[in-house]
């Protein structure tokens, strides 16, 4: 038996941008103060559970960055792996933070190979963890439909 949810559908959409957003502040916080890739990402991973709850896990999958799990949770490995490679490239030890700054015109934004460590984690937990709730849930789906 398949009952729409038509309130939690609705309540769906804003709740799911507004997790990702929170998940995104707490992913750029994460190297002064409590957060960063790993929490960030679990952020995530609970929008996509919504999604799947209310609109079903395919429409979860499709929501996804690059539609799959396995390849977002891949970038992510490419993104924290290539994260090293300028310190290495300087001659120093291989993911060895480095700092720069960006002129924004009215300040400085500083920026590191932290970052982009850390954006791998985020995109790596958001598909391999993402990818098995949806799994998960498609799975039960698939059982209640075959009693």
């Amino acid at each position: 038996m398949n009952r729409r949810l038509v309130i939690l559908e609705v309540v769906a959409k804003p709740l799911y941008m507004v997790i990702l957003v929170v998940s995104l502040v707490v992913l750029l916080r994460g190297h002064n103060e409590p957060g960063g890739g790993f929490i960030g990402g679990l952020l995530a991973v609970t929008a996509s559970v919504l999604w799947a709850v209310a609109h079903g896990p395919d429409a979860a999958t499709q929501r996804l960055p690059l539609r799959s799990p396995v390849r977002l949770a891949a970038l992510g490995v490419l993104v924290g792996a290539l994260s090293g490679l300028p310190a290495w490239l300087m001659g120093k030890a291989y993911l060895t933070h480095l700092w720069a700054g960006v002129p924004l015109g009215f300040t400085t934004l500083p920026v590191s190979t932290v970052l982009v460590f850390d954006l791998g984690v985020y995109l790596c937990v958001w598909g391999a963890l993402g990818g098995y709730a949806i799994a998960l849930l498609d799975s039960d789906e698939a059982e209640e439909g075959a009693q």
